[in-house]
């Protein structure tokens, strides 16, 4: 190893203890943005809070620009989302009755106040490997309530099915039979004043996390009818603890959207995200956690209003699309989708425009999206994530084999003139300006760079980084085996054996490098292998199985380069 190249790898390992350390400390210490000064909203009375955020849109004045055979869309003509802001949310005291639905990968509750989703369990994810216990995501438990409400809302003091009215169930309990690939769950509103009936329907399908919303809207009366549908996400959302050991505390948990271009995380400590108010057509938005997400795509060719309060740890982010006119003796139609579920990407993308971006790889999405297409294809063949790990770095070092062999074949040439270097050093030792000269005309006339060898480590820096983020988002690995003592390939080694079998593994790969001239150099570099592997010892395992990989390919690739590099120096000097 020249000190050139020595000096990389312990940048490397420096660039990733700082890294590391700034992102915790970034959780922990930094400051907020100061808040804005705003006027308090009035907090809604125990009458109106039945369990859920007594937030309901109003409708504004609208003007009437298209007309159908059954309804009229009417968009407002000071505001196209056709509906004021939600309220603050405000914590949940009582819940409502409820029913449930069971899908093959869903347990879910829905309340019969305002038809919301207000409990689901992901039956296929165990909160810890091995116990019975699933992973809860929606739940009305106030130290951390998150919920789904939906609704048709109207002008102040009109009648309308929102996240606060009455429903009606014909059942108390919904399961999915065998052999059925949709489960559909029909609630029903009406209103003796106006003769509106409202039918709201969830539609689950098997396999599947996205659950469409429905609503049909059936005018009986004599007076034409107007709403609009809103969708929102309630959540109190505690800070996760944060560590430099805990792959949790380096994913973002909290409220994204997504406006047709591009993918926004909020930062509720930020006046401008605090703010929030746009028209968005196209878009989604998203209560974002470590590996799950609870996300509301609204209909793709609408305008719809986004929106975002906050209190405390809670926030209500919202969107309001425009009013609907129903005319007498007519129906109208409203549609939404909504996903409560896993971070499953080839789910995501059919959900919604984009939705794949909650599984966030952050400023390495264009490099880490390719390798977890390439993990997925590799998983096919071996069903397994852990050997899909390295077939695909073994894949990775065949592409990048040309720019190894070129430096190896450098590094493997200072080897070999090792005793060289050292008689110049020794002749020199008093004059360091001519030792330079006489070393760069030494690896001038023997064909060396001595920085060829940082170039492969500066191009798998990125890599790395990207696989590390791959392994930390992608729930596909989450709790999955690779063999022996590592059943979970996101968490770290149990027994910390990887780390130790890197130490040795770079050990070696040391070894068959050049020493560094400088004594004091020669044993920090010595003792580098055992920093990067304490390092490691608490990354996700599969980080660490890549990077044994890679350096055991390393070794090969470098051990077969010295050996030719050797018996040629030895023809040459025979000759």
């Amino acid at each position: 190893m020249t000190s050139t190249n020595a000096r990389m790898f312990l940048w490397l390992g420096l660039v990733l203890a700082l890294w590391l350390n700034y992102e915790t400390w970034q959780r922990d210490y930094a400051l907020p943005v100061p808040p804005v000064a705003t006027t308090a909203a009035a907090a809604p009375s125990a009458e109106e809070v039945t369990g859920l955020a007594a937030s309901v849109p109003q409708a504004a004045a609208t003007t009437t620009v298209a007309t159908t055979a059954n309804a009229t869309r009417a968009v407002p003509a000071a505001d196209v989302a056709g509906l004021a802001a939600p309220r603050a949310p405000a914590t949940p005291t009582a819940v409502a009755s409820t029913i449930k639905v069971v899908t093959d990968v869903l347990t879910v509750e829905v309340s019969l106040r305002g038809g919301d989703l207000v409990l689901a369990d992901l039956a296929q994810y165990p909160l810890v490997k091995g116990e019975d216990a699933r992973v809860r995501l929606l739940n009305t438990n106030p130290a951390n309530f998150y919920l789904l409400q939906t609704g048709l809302t109207g002008a102040a003091g009109e009648a309308r099915p929102t996240h606060l009215a009455d429903f009606e169930s014909a059942q108390t309990e919904y399961r999915m039979t065998d052999g059925a690939d949709e489960l559909r769950v029909p609630l029903v509103w009406r209103d003796a004043e106006t003769g509106v009936t409202v039918t709201k329907t969830y539609v689950f399908k098997r396999g599947q996390y996205r659950i469409d919303l429905r609503y049909d809207v059936e005018n009986a009366g004599a007076a034409t009818w107007r709403a609009a549908s809103y969708a929102q996400i309630l959540r109190n959302d505690p800070p996760v603890e944060t560590s430099m050991f805990s792959v949790e505390s380096y994913a973002f948990q909290g409220p994204a959207y997504y406006d047709g271009i591009k993918y926004e995380k909020l930062d509720r400590d930020s006046a401008e995200d605090r703010a929030l108010s746009r028209d968005i057509q196209g878009g989604w938005i998203a209560g974002m956690q470590h590996h799950f997400v609870a996300a509301i795509v609204p209909a793709g060719a609408v305008t719809y209003r986004y929106s975002i309060k906050t209190e405390g740890n809670q926030y209500l982010l919202s969107t309001t699309g425009p009013s609907i006119t129903v005319a007498p003796s007519s129906g109208a139609t409203f549609e939404e989708t909504l996903f409560v579920g896993p971070k499953l990407q080839a789910q995501l993308e059919q959900a919604g425009p984009r939705l794949d971006l909650v599984a966030d790889y952050g400023i390495l999405t264009l490099l880490a999206k390719p390798l977890f297409w390439l993990l997925e294809q590799a998983y096919k063949l071996t069903t397994n994530w852990g050997w899909s790990i390295v077939l695909i770095t073994l894949l990775l070092k065949l592409v990048f084999y040309p720019l190894s062999e070129s430096s190896g074949k450098s590094m493997a040439k200072m080897r070999v003139l090792g005793p060289r270097m050292k008689n110049l050093q020794e002749t020199y030792k008093d004059d360091r300006e001519k030792l330079g000269r006489a070393m760069m005309d030494l690896y001038k006339r023997e064909k060396i760079n001595p920085l060829a060898g940082c170039l492969p480590i500066l191009i798998q820096m990125p890599v790395f980084f990207a696989f590390y983020w791959v392994l930390l988002e992608s729930v596909e690995m989450r709790q999955a085996s690779f063999a022996f003592w590592i059943q979970d390939l996101s968490s770290r080694d149990p027994f910390f054996v990887l780390p130790i079998i890197m130490a040795g593994a770079m050990f070696v790969q040391y070894k068959l490098n050049p020493t560094p001239p400088d004594p004091i150099q020669a044993k920090v570099f010595m003792i580098l292998p055992f920093i990067m592997s304490a390092t490691f010892a608490f990354f996700p395992a599969g980080l660490v199985l890549y990077w044994v990989t890679n350096t055991l390919l390393s070794i090969a690739q470098q051990w077969n380069i010295n050996r030719r590099i050797e018996a040629e120096a030895k023809k040459t000097r025979a000759a």
